[in-house]
């Protein structure tokens, strides 16, 4: 007997509230987790994602409430009442509080703001104070910190009095009376040590930390090369004003590669579940850049036009053009996304930038030679042999040029402190494209002596 496969497929959190399935939707919310629960929010409207949050129980609601993006969280917020709204946002976290706010309309700020209590608003207010997208926004202030002529026991007991009311108490940062960072101590090690143990014998004395002014996606790579669960952050006198945790760098890490490769394809960042935005919406973010690259390609019909008189004289070169302004595009953008990942990665310096365009012009040089060969078999087999040199000769050249430009353009933007993912792999290759037709009739003029 036939059997309906879509009826057997389980019903998404999404469908359930559309069709007003509320017992099923509250039996959905109980057995799934709090970042499941948050990603089917993310999907929905906002009249059913308020529908849908209003059904779970207050600790949970915050769990899957800080699981959201700040712009989902402003949609939440929106359709609570004030109760709810007040007795949500007093619960957040300092830090996740201030990065919801901090692309929060000035409405949603204020009402948040204006029902926090005076402590929960002095740390948020803090917070907001530190430069956008510096490592103070991303911090919790909310830290345990030890005396270094502690014993064990002594800290321990510590932990157990704050611990409560922090964040995290895996780190635990050592400071000297002036509140001066002098390291820090593992709450492992504190575990496993003799009560009657010094503090100052287990702690690490060049502990890696940031300034609260650095900016958040290099505290976060730091953190990933130091494998570090959380980094203190201090201020310029080097006072400890709170950690980095390790959730909140993972987050800035994402947030920054995301941005890195829209602007690599082309396409404004934006924010948001993608399957939450409207066409026009993600069509707006890609169309400002597509227009911009369309006025730059119009230098190659420039270019096309100023040796038609050498394409009427030998029309097999026509043939070629597609093909080679794809290899050089191609050569082009390998060479600026990687070098754009290097940079972000830090494994190369605004300073290597000759380096750099010694090494990518070999990396060239040797890919060009490489297709050279099957552009002079592939030349040879459907035109003659004039022009398969021709287009041999230029295929090491475009992917020699293609290569140095796409490597040289992101450190070049570096130095002029311009966000080197902003030259992405589509305005390389809309330039290599125009500069490649150059190379290619020149090559064919000089070989050919059309």
């Amino acid at each position: 007997m036939a059997t309906d496969v879509h009826a057997e497929l389980p019903q998404s959190l999404k469908d359930l509230i559309e069709n007003q399935e509320l017992h099923a939707a509250l039996e959905w919310l109980e057995t799934n987790p709090p970042h499941l629960i948050a990603d089917e929010l993310a999907r929905m409207d906002a009249v059913d994602a308020g529908v849908a949050f209003r059904l779970l129980d207050k600790d949970r609601a915050l769990t899957v409430f800080e699981e959201l993006e700040p712009v989902d969280q402003q949609q939440i917020l929106e359709g609570l009442r004030d109760h709810s709204f007040l007795e949500l946002v007093e619960s957040m976290a300092p830090d996740d509080r201030a990065r919801m706010l901090r692309e929060a309309p000035a409405k949603v700020a204020k009402r948040v703001l204006a029902g926090l209590s005076t402590h929960e608003r002095r740390m948020t207010s803090a917070l907001l104070g530190y430069p956008e997208g510096s490592a103070g926004r991303y911090m919790t202030p909310e830290v345990v910190a030890l005396a270094q002529d502690l014993t064990v026991q002594q800290a321990l007991e510590t932990v157990r009095s704050k611990g409560p009311h922090a964040e995290t108490v895996y780190t635990l940062p050592v400071v000297d009376r002036g509140r001066r960072l002098t390291g820090i101590v593992e709450l492992r090690e504190l575990v496993l040590s003799a009560p009657d143990a010094m503090v100052s014998d287990l702690v690490v004395t060049e502990p890696a930390f940031a300034y609260a002014g650095d900016p958040a996606e290099q505290a976060s790579r730091l953190m990933r090369e130091t494998n570090d669960l959380n980094l203190p952050v201090v201020d310029s006198e080097r006072r400890l004003v709170g950690l980095l945790t390790i959730d909140d760098a993972v987050e800035v890490i994402e947030a920054a590669d995301t941005e890195d490769m829209a602007r690599q394809s082309g396409a404004s960042p934006w924010s948001g579940h993608y399957m939450a935005t409207g066409v026009w919406r993600l069509a707006r973010y890609r169309a400002l850049w597509l227009s911009l690259l369309l006025v730059a390609a119009t230098l190659t019909v420039s270019v096309t036009q100023l040796f038609e008189g050498t394409l009427e004289e030998v029309a097999a070169l026509a043939m070629f053009i597609p093909m080679l302004i794809g290899a050089g595009g191609n050569a082009g953008a390998q060479a600026a996304t990687a070098c754009v990942r290097a940079l972000a990665v830090g494994e190369v310096r605004g300073s290597d930038l000759f380096k750099v365009i010694w090494r990518e012009a070999r990396v060239g040089l040797v890919l060009g030679s490489l297709l050279a060969v099957l552009g002079l078999v592939v030349g040879t087999l459907f035109v003659n042999a004039k022009v398969a040199v021709v287009v041999a000769i230029t295929l090491v050249l475009i992917c020699a040029w293609a290569a140095t430009i796409g490597g040289t353009m992101p450190l070049l933007a570096k130095r002029l402190r311009i966000d080197p993912a902003v030259v992405s792999a589509p305005m390389v290759t809309t330039l290599v494209d125009a500069t490649g037709l150059v190379i290619y009739f020149l090559t064919a003029k000089a070989v050919m002596g059309v």
